[in-house]
């Protein structure tokens, strides 16, 4: 009887074995490797900052597991790069076009957008953290704003005053800290800084995560360098690359362009693209929006006016169609309303003024069942704003001083025809309680 060494057949065996093995192995395992992938990436997507604790945790991991795929892909489509740290996960984003002042920072407790003085208070309170130590009191952080914006008199005379004196400055204060807090810069210790909007004496004590302090410039440039003294410049040099200069250089960096717009806007329209944008995406279509929908889920939607990266699971986008409660409700309506005169072929511009007026309407015939501060005498100037803001920023409209043009996009939302939703006919008064 020969044992199993000698004969020379047995090692083949074993080694075909193996490798049959390995191959199963890796055909069972590449799902699961591209759904963790395709689930990291989208959280990125729609939170480019993510730390190992809360509701970011499960997705903070899968990015560390497969951060070199992460960052080889998102710096050859979209020309991003990823810092992976043990304290967090940053993606630089780049956005398409600096100048798109239509989806601002949001508060992320309330949902309070950012106004100037938030954003100032903001700016300053990063360069305060970024001097200060481990932990900071509210009192020290709020001290030192007040000692940088008194240091400077370009603040006073471009007529920015701030003061927690005032109820408006300790509510601004109350939003920049909350958003600090949500990014886990500051982390609350004793105390709460809610109580500062009621009571100017209150205090809190937070400690600084200085890692992820480090993490949130996304620039190319550091602002210190920058020598151009009005806004638009600045922003352009901080967000300036080298010029191509090779015909490889120069479609790499049209991909890159239209990537980001794909991944970043809600629509990209054709008409908002220059000839050579235009041309590249006829040719490269085929290729660059399979490759798109496999590593990020999203759904290519292409029409005669542009294209659009449909997120069918709602869990890659910060922002959308319809929402519940008397905002959601309110916008879903106007943008049917608004949508109906595109498909009645009027795309002219929509006056400010029709668009309360429909409103009005609307709070007339729905206010039974919304929050009664819709009955308030000029609520519909303030609900009109709100969803004018949220459809701009969804790329459904644009703004045009005092008006509104609907754009094509927009023709994709159309309510249900219903007896609540039935025409009515109506009247020139237009009554509210006072």
């Amino acid at each position: 009887m020969k044992s199993e060494a000698a004969d020379p057949r047995a090692p083949v065996s074993r080694r075909a074995s193996q490798r049959a093995r390995l191959a199963r192995l890796r055909e069972e395992s590449e799902p699961i490797v591209e759904e963790e992938r395709r689930t990291a990436l989208r959280a990125l997507l729609q939170k480019p900052l993510l730390t190992p604790v809360d509701a970011t945790a499960s997705a903070f991991v899968l990015v560390r597991r497969h951060r070199d795929w992460l960052a080889d892909w998102f710096a050859h489509y979209a020309d991003w790069s990823l810092v992976v740290t043990a304290e967090a996960a940053r993606l630089r984003k780049q956005p398409a076009h600096a100048t798109d002042s239509t989806r601002g920072a949001v508060e992320s407790g309330k949902g309070e957008p950012f106004n100037r003085a938030r954003y100032v208070l903001f700016c300053l309170a990063l360069a305060a953290l970024e001097r200060g130590g481990r932990q900071i009191t509210l009192g020290r952080l709020a001290e030192s704003v007040t000692i940088a914006l008194a240091a400077d008199p370009a603040f006073a005379a471009c007529g920015f005053l701030w003061s927690l004196d005032h109820a408006n400055g300790r509510r601004d204060f109350v939003n920049v800290l909350r958003m600090l807090v949500a990014l886990r810069v500051l982390r609350r210790l004793q105390g709460n800084e809610e109580n500062l909007v009621h009571d100017r004496t209150s205090d809190a004590l937070y400690n600084v995560s200085r890692p992820v302090l480090a993490l949130l410039l996304s620039a190319r440039r550091s602002p210190s360098l920058i020598g151009a003294s009005d806004f638009h410049s600045r922003l352009a040099a901080l967000l300036e690359t080298s010029q191509p200069d090779t015909p490889d250089a120069r479609n790499r960096a049209l991909r890159t362009g239209l990537v980001r717009r794909l991944l970043d806007d809600p629509v990209v329209y054709y008409e908002e693209l220059d000839p050579e944008q235009r041309v590249y995406l006829d040719r490269q279509r085929g290729f660059l929006l399979p490759d798109l929908e496999a590593a990020t889920g999203l759904r290519a939607e292409v029409r005669a006016e542009g294209i659009a990266l449909v997120d069918l699971d709602g869990d890659c986008t910060d922002a959308g169609l319809p929402e519940e409660g008397t905002e959601g409700h309110l916008t879903l309506l106007l943008a049917t309303w608004l949508a109906d005169r595109l498909r009645a072929g009027e795309a002219s511009p929509v006056s400010l003024e029709a668009l309360r007026q429909q409103t009005a309407r609307l709070i007339r015939r729905h206010h039974h069942h919304w929050r009664k501060e819709v009955r308030e005498r000029g609520a519909e100037v303030w609900l009109t704003e709100m969803v004018v803001e949220r459809l701009a920023g969804l790329a459904l409209l644009t703004r045009e001083s005092d008006a509104v043009r609907p754009c094509p996009a927009l023709g994709r939302f159309a309510l249900r025809v219903t007896a609540e939703l039935a025409p009515v006919a109506e009247t020139s008064e237009l009554p509210f309680e006072t």
